[in-house]
C-alpha cells in the first residue's frame, strides 16, 4: 500500500499522545478515589466497576482516529481490475529468416496461425492493430474491431530481408499516437514519413509518464532473431516507457540459432534474447519464449489472461473513511449501552 500524500501520516504522532493522556486521566481518577476517608467509599471508588469495559469505547475511537489520518493521507493499493484496454498492436517479424523450418510447417505459417487465434480470443471492442516489420516497418493494418480486415492482413505477410525491431517498435508507438512528434535523435529514421538520419521533425512537448502507466494500448512485438538495422530497440523502448505503453516480447524459434536461405543465400540466425527481455523490463511488460507452434499459442493466450485484468493503483481513501466512521459509531453504540452515556 503506498499514501498519495504521505506528508500527512505525521499526524499520526497524535495516537501515541492520546494514549499516554488517556492513561494519565486512568492515574489521576486513581489518585482522587484513594482521597476519600471512608475505606468503605474507597472499595466502593475501586471495585469491579465496568472492569475491561470502560477501555473498550476509548480503544474504539482511538482506532477510528488512525483510520481517518491514515484517509487523509490518501492510501492506495494495487488490485486486479478489468482491464480497459482499447488498443492491442501486434508487431511481427516478417524477415526472411520466418522461412525457417524447426517449427512446423515453418515459423511464418505457425506465428500467422498463433496470431489469429490470439485475435478472436481478445473482445469485440479491442481494437487491434498489426505492424510488419523486417528490414523497415510498416503498418498494414490500422488498429480495428473488424476481426476480417485483420485476419486478411496477417495473411498477406511477405518476407523480406533484415530484421528492424526497433522500427517495429516505432511504428507501433507511432500507430498509438497518430500525431506525436518523437525525438528519434541522429540514430534514428521517422518511420512513418521515412526521414533519412539526422533528418527527424522535432519532438512534441511531453511531460514522461510512469513506465507502464499508459492502460489504453499495449504493443506485442514478435521477432526469430536479432537487430540487424534500423535504431536501436533498447533506446526506443525507453521512448515507449516514457509514454507509459507496455511491450511484451516474444522470442519465436530455437534457442540455438538456425541457418536458412533466402534470396539465394545462407543466412545464420540466433534469437536475441537478452535485448528482448530489456525492452519488456524497460516497459513494465514481459518476455516469453516459444520454442514451438503450441508454445507459441500458450504464450497467447497467457497474454490474452493477462490483458483481461491487469493490476492498476487504486486509491482507496474511501475505504479507510468508512472504517472510521463505523468504528465511531460502535464506540458511541457500546459507551451508550454499557454506561448510558458517550464517554
Amino acid at each position: 500500500m503506498t499514501f498519495l500524500w504521505p506528508h500527512m501520516l505525521w499526524l499520526l504522532a497524535l495516537v501515541p499522545a492520546l494514549i499516554a493522556a488517556y492513561v494519565q486521566i486512568l492515574k489521576r481518577r486513581r489518585k482522587t478515589a484513594l482521597k476519600y476517608a471512608s475505606l468503605s467509599i474507597v472499595r466502593e471508588a475501586l471495585g469491579k466497576g465496568p472492569g475491561w469495559r470502560r477501555h473498550v469505547p476509548p480503544a474504539l475511537m482511538l482506532a477510528a482516529l488512525t483510520a481517518m489520518i491514515l484517509s487523509l493521507a490518501r492510501p492506495a493499493a494495487l488490485m486486479l481490475l478489468p482491464s480497459q484496454r482499447e488498443t492491442v498492436i501486434l508487431a511481427m517479424d516478417v524477415s526472411g529468416s520466418m522461412r525457417a523450418a524447426d517449427v512446423v510447417p515453418d515459423r511464418i505459417t505457425a506465428s500467422q496461425e498463433a496470431a489469429k487465434n490470439f485475435v478472436s480470443d481478445q473482445p469485440r471492442s479491442t481494437r487491434i492493430g498489426i505492424v510488419a516489420f523486417a528490414g523497415s516497418a510498416q503498418l498494414v493494418q490500422q488498429p480495428t474491431t473488424n476481426r476480417e480486415e485483420i485476419y486478411s492482413a496477417i495473411e498477406r505477410f511477405r518476407l523480406q530481408r533484415g530484421t528492424n525491431i526497433g522500427a517495429g517498435i516505432l511504428a507501433s508507438l507511432q500507430t498509438i499516437f497518430p500525431d506525436a512528434e518523437f525525438d528519434f535523435g541522429p540514430r534514428f529514421y521517422n518511420v512513418r514519413q521515412g526521414a533519412p538520419l539526422g533528418q527527424a521533425r522535432p519532438p512534441d512537448e511531453f511531460v514522461p509518464v510512469e513506465p507502464g502507466s499508459y492502460n489504453n494500448a499495449v504493443i506485442v512485438l514478435l521477432t526469430d532473431g536479432q537487430a540487424t538495422t534500423g535504431p536501436d530497440p533498447i533506446e526506443v523502448a525507453r521512448m515507449a516507457a516514457d509514454r507509459g505503453v507496455r511491450v511484451f516480447t516474444v522470442g519465436f524459434g530455437s534457442r540455438e540459432g538456425e541457418t536458412v536461405g533466402f534470396g539465394g543465400m545462407s543466412m545464420r540466425v540466433q534469437l536475441d534474447e537478452e535485448t528482448l527481455r530489456q525492452v519488456a523490463e524497460i516497459t513494465r511488460g514481459r518476455y516469453f519464449h516459444a520454442g514451438s507452434a503450441a508454445d507459441l499459442n500458450q504464450v497467447y493466450e497467457s497474454l490474452t489472461s493477462q490483458f483481461d485484468l491487469e493490476r492498476q493503483e487504486i486509491e482507496i481513501t474511501a475505504l479507510f473513511a468508512g472504517i472510521a466512521a463505523l468504528l465511531t459509531v460502535v464506540s458511541a453504540g457500546l459507551s451508550m449501552v454499557w454506561f448510558g452515556r458517550i464517554a
